[in-house]
């Protein structure tokens, strides 16, 4: 039987390493419906938001290089879809302190 639930997915510290924000799941699919980044650190930054599909190293970016003001919170409300095996991944430009909160709905097939 099919389910859906809404659920968060909270990262801290994401930096200039790449962070698996939310992973697909075998059996799921999860419909995203907000991303939310905030930095805390002081310092204005940039980021990269990007999908890695099937987790096999192509990225598909969904921003590349966005700045992000100091203690600044950028909110990302278009809906996109990840499926089984794909990673939304952040990264910053250089080392940074900044917080992602994902907002999705998880359905189960």
């Amino acid at each position: 039987m099919a389910t859906e639930l809404i659920k968060v997915q909270l990262t801290a510290n994401v930096s200039n390493a790449e962070s698996v924000v939310l992973t697909g799941v075998s059996g799921h699919s999860y419909a995203v419906i907000s991303v939310l980044l905030c930095e805390t650190a002081g310092a204005a930054e940039t980021f990269d938001m990007y999908i890695d599909d099937n987790a096999g190293g192509t990225d598909y970016y969904i921003y590349k290089a966005q700045a992000l003001a100091a203690n600044a919170t950028f909110e990302h409300t278009s809906k996109f879809v990840l499926l089984a095996t794909d990673r939304l991944c952040v990264a910053t430009a250089s080392s940074a302190d900044v917080d992602v909160v994902v907002s999705f709905l998880d359905q189960t097939l």
